[in-house]
C-alpha cells in the first residue's frame, strides 16, 4: 500500500489591522521550531519575530529590539518567568513578555505583538 503525501500544510497567519479582520499569511507551520524564532517582513516593512514555545503556542512580536534598534529579537532565548514565556534579547538581555510585549526589567518599554493564527 502506498501513502500519498501529504498536501496540505497548516499556515502561520498574522493580524495586521487591528480594526479590520485581515490577516497575512507568514509562512508554512513547519518552518516553525519550539523554542527558537523566525523572521518575517511584512507587506508595509516591518519585521516581526514568530515563536512556538514548547507547548505549542504561537507568539508574534516585534523583531526591533528597542534598547538598541536592531532587528534580532526572533535570534532571542526563549524561556519563562512566572508562567509567562519571554525572549531574552541577544543583544542587551532585555526580557520581553511574548504575549503582551511588555518589557520584563523595564516597566516603560513594550514591543508590538500581532494575533497569530494557524489556517
Amino acid at each position: 500500500m502506498t501513502l500519498a503525501p501529504e498536501t496540505t500544510t497548516l499556515k502561520v497567519q498574522l493580524r495586521v489591522d487591528d480594526t479590520a479582520d485581515n490577516w497575512f499569511t507568514v509562512c508554512d507551520m513547519s518552518a516553525l521550531m519550539p523554542g527558537r524564532g523566525v523572521a518575517a517582513l511584512l507587506p508595509d516593512g516591518r519585521q516581526v519575530a514568530l515563536f512556538q514555545d514548547r507547548a505549542g503556542r504561537l507568539y508574534a512580536i516585534d523583531n526591533r529590539d528597542p534598547f538598541t534598534g536592531a532587528a534580532v529579537l526572533s535570534r532571542g532565548l526563549i524561556g519563562s518567568h512566572q508562567g509567562r514565556s519571554f525572549v531574552a534579547s541577544p543583544l542587551l538581555k532585555q526580557r520581553f513578555e511574548l504575549e503582551s510585549g511588555r518589557c520584563l526589567d523595564d516597566d516603560t518599554v513594550t514591543v508590538a505583538t500581532y494575533g497569530v493564527r494557524t489556517s
